[in-house]
C-alpha cells in the first residue's frame, strides 16, 4: 500500500466545511456520522484523487442510513471503508461486497473505549477482523497504563496489514510509535481542538515528530 503513514480524521458538519479540511491532504478519513446530508451528496467527498477512508459510527444514523452513506461512498472512489466488527453480519457483509465490487479496501474495526484487554482477547479480535473480510485490522483501546499500550503494539507482530489505536493520554505513544513498528498507518487531527478521538495528535505535529525520530533512527 502506497500512501502516507498518516491518516488526517475529518468530522466536520457539513460538506463544504470537509472539503475545505481536507483541500491539502494526501490521506483522510472522513467521518460520515458527523455530517448531515443526504448520498446524493457524498461523491463530491469521495472522487478526488486523494485517499479517502470513508467511516460512518453508529449513534445518530440508522443502520440503513449508514449503509446508505457507505455505499455512496464506495461507488464514488473511497480507497477504503471502515466497518465495525460488533455490527450486524448482514449490514456489514453488504458493505464489504460492495466494496469488493469497486476495488475499495475493508477496514474491519474493533473499539474498546473502557479499557485494553489481555493478550489473548486482542488477538482474537485481530482475527474475528480478517476472518470478517478486512483487508486491513484496526483495534482501538483505551489505554491506562504502559502496559496497555504494550500489549496494542504487540498486535504489529503480524504478515497481515494491522493499525492499532491507544486511545487517552496514555494511548498517544502508540499513535506515534505505531506507524514506525509496522502499523499500516496512524490517525491525526487536522487542527488541535479538532480531535475525533481522545490522545489524538494534530497532523503536523505528528509528522514532525515521526520525521525526527526516523532521522534519529537512521543515523545509528
Amino acid at each position: 500500500m502506497m500512501f502516507s503513514k498518516i491518516c488526517v480524521s475529518i468530522a466536520e458538519p457539513s460538506v463544504a466545511a470537509c472539503l475545505a479540511a481536507i483541500k491539502d491532504i494526501e490521506f483522510a478519513e472522513i467521518r460520515l456520522d458527523a455530517m448531515r446530508l443526504s448520498p446524493e451528496e457524498v461523491p463530491v467527498l469521495f472522487s478526488g484523487k486523494r485517499w479517502v477512508i470513508a467511516t460512518c459510527r453508529p449513534g445518530r444514523c440508522s443502520d440503513e442510513e449508514r449503509k446508505r452513506l457507505l455505499m455512496a461512498a464506495i461507488a464514488s472512489g473511497a480507497a477504503f471503508v471502515d466497518v465495525e466488527i460488533d455490527s450486524e453480519a448482514v449490514y456489514r457483509e453488504e458493505i464489504i461486497a460492495a466494496a469488493r465490487a469497486h476495488g475499495c479496501k475493508v477496514i474491519v474495526s474493533h473499539h474498546d473505549y473502557d479499557k485494553t484487554p489481555e493478550r489473548p482477547v486482542l488477538e482474537a479480535c485481530v482475527s474475528a477482523c480478517f476472518e470478517a473480510g478486512a483487508d486491513v485490522a484496526k483495534v482501538a483501546c483505551e489505554v491506562r497504563s504502559d502496559k496497555d499500550a504494550a500489549r496494542l503494539l504487540a498486535l504489529l507482530d503480524n504478515d497481515r496489514e494491522v493499525v492499532v489505536v491507544g486511545m487517552g493520554e496514555r494511548g498517544r505513544i502508540t499513535r506515534v510509535v505505531a506507524p514506525l513498528l509496522g502499523s499500516a498507518f496512524t490517525y491525526a487531527s487536522v487542527a488541535v481542538g479538532k480531535e475525533t478521538a481522545d490522545g489524538q495528535i494534530e497532523a503536523d505535529t505528528l509528522g514532525e515528530l515521526l520525521k525526527r525520530i526516523g532521522e534519529v533512527v537512521s543515523e545509528k
